[in-house]
């Protein structure tokens, strides 16, 4: 039997797109995580994991409405 990584354990996987850029307020241009929920994930419960990813949509959401203002 093989020994899995914590984070591979876990059922939701990190939604890193490998495309990392931050903000100028620390948020992943990519997946829209803050830089401490980056470096958390892997501490993160499967609960966490998903309010996080629902503040990445919301992140994700008001980014694009903002774009589309500017247009």
């Amino acid at each position: 039997m093989t020994r899995q990584s914590n984070s591979a354990q876990k059922g939701i996987p990190s939604p890193c797109l490998r495309k990392c850029c931050l903000d100028e307020r620390d948020v992943c241009l990519g997946c829209y995580r803050r830089i401490d929920e980056i470096t958390g994930w892997t501490a993160m419960d499967d609960t966490a994991r998903l309010q996080t990813l629902e503040r990445c949509q919301q992140r994700r959401q008001l980014r694009l409405s903002q774009k589309r203002k500017i247009k």
